[in-house]
């Protein structure tokens, strides 16, 4: 069985659960988030606790145990935490700011780049070249940070563009003199 899967899921007070169907929604003090979940699992909402069963050990179904489990613990920890995503940029020049809700960067491009991002997301710049991503859904926060950092990879050389706070980059020798 499912190592994941078989462990329960706390409700920690302050947050409410209800399940129509397959459609959970968890509601907390940060916020609600509502999921819908494949209809072979079997999720049962008791006084404290949420349970995640699977009706048989086809691979399927066990795949979607575990799957199924951690789904509804970053849904109960969003409502309740929130998750954040903190990323760096580096090179000389290389900044970022907020202009309203959008983030404006000028990381070595020939012009500005302006970033929307969903409502559900929050952006921040504590320094100019930092840049913290949070919001109550994991997915959504690990997706606009990853977007964002797509926009300038950090490249094996001099580490120049945007990386994750705790992303070491593997450097490269340069080119070594000639003759």
């Amino acid at each position: 069985m499912s190592r994941i899967g078989k462990k329960p899921i706390e409700i920690p007070k302050g947050v409410t659960v209800t399940l129509n169907g397959h459609n959970l929604k968890v509601k907390g003090p940060k916020g609600e988030l509502e999921d819908n979940f494949h209809k072979n699992m079997k999720i049962e909402v008791k006084v404290n606790e949420i349970i995640v069963t699977r009706p048989n050990d086809l691979k399927e179904n066990k795949a979607l145990h575990g799957l199924t489990r951690a789904l509804i613990q970053n849904m109960v920890q969003g409502v309740t935490e929130g998750y954040q995503k903190n990323l760096e940029i580096v090179g000389v020049g290389y900044r970022a700011e907020m202009k309203g809700t959008n983030l404006l960067m000028n990381i070595g491009y020939s012009h500005p780049i302006y970033f929307m991002p969903p409502e559900e997301i929050n952006i921040q710049t504590p320094a100019p070249t930092q840049i913290s991503v949070s919001g109550i859904d994991r997915q959504l926060v690990g997706m606009v940070a990853s977007k964002i950092r797509s926009i300038r990879k950090p490249e094996p050389y001099k580490g120049k563009g945007i990386k994750y706070s705790d992303e070491q980059i593997q450097r490269k020798a340069g080119k070594t003199a000639g003759k």
